[in-house]
């Protein structure tokens, strides 16, 4: 064996070495970088796992690479505002069932864009910034979950009309509206954005109708009054005798004449 195979030998053996190296950097560098009580994996992009690991709350450590991330089956409460707002690659997102009951107005801030599956199915969600889904482009599960139906909640779904689907989901645990209870939201054919005007109108037109009834009402016991204190009147005038003229008096009458 010459000098120069030697020497090739030796260098393949390094670069082998060296990637060998290299690779293990890698995956001890995303194993530190991976939150507590989650399991993190490479398989066409960064999946975090967080599945029933007794969360109370979204992880703030999450790595900045990740393109799935699963919380679901855990205890979270809340999405505060701009929590992925550094996860740039994040295409996959679920977070079905917690006992999420309240979404932050900037919760997706940072992730409209790449999101492209969000679960928020079986939570407590029954209201939501009516900007809370805007811009964003994923197709969202947002079923079982006690919905308020009003108009806030119908401008959320206006906003997310590209997802029919997600938004004939929506069933009315509560409604402004008692008769919309239980039934989907989109066969509510009603404009609850216009209630608050038209009830307002209603109550103008009572109040107003109230009033003429009690105008009227007064100038009608004001003329009966009228009219029972002057047949009294008339009643004690006929009561009263009559004067008799005097036989003198009627002398002096007829020689006046």
């Amino acid at each position: 064996m010459n000098l120069v195979d030697l020497w090739l030998i030796r260098s393949l053996s390094m670069c082998l070495l060296l990637q060998s190296f290299v690779l293990m950097i890698l995956c001890f560098h995303s194993a530190s970088m991976c939150p507590k009580g989650c399991l993190c994996s490479h398989a066409g992009g960064l999946n975090v796992s967080c599945s029933n690991a007794n969360l109370k709350e979204i992880p703030k450590d999450l790595p900045p690479d990740t393109s799935l991330l699963y919380l679901d089956s855990n205890q979270i409460t809340s999405i505060p505002n701009e929590i992925f707002k550094d996860l740039h690659q994040l295409k996959v997102l679920n977070l079905s069932k917690n006992i999420i009951g309240f979404v932050d107005e900037r919760a997706f801030k940072g992730v409209a864009g790449t999101l492209q599956t969000l679960d928020l199915s079986d939570n407590q969600i029954k209201t939501v910034h009516k900007n809370a889904f805007s811009n964003l482009k994923a197709k969202a599960q947002i079923a079982n979950n006690p919905w308020h139906c009003d108009c806030n909640l119908q401008q959320v779904l206006k906003s997310m009309a590209s997802n029919h689907e997600s938004a004939n989901s929506v069933i009315c645990k509560t409604s402004v509206l008692e008769e919309h209870a239980g039934r989907p939201f989109l066969k509510a054919d009603a404009d609850l954005c216009n209630l608050p005007k038209k009830t307002t109108d209603y109550a103008m037109l009572v109040t107003m109708f109230g009033w003429f009834t009690m105008v009227i009402s007064y100038v009608v016991y004001y003329v009966r009054q009228n009219q029972e204190d002057t047949r009294r009147h008339l009643e004690y005038l006929k009561s009263l005798p009559s004067k008799q003229i005097k036989p003198d008096e009627a002398d002096d009458i007829s020689t006046v004449v």
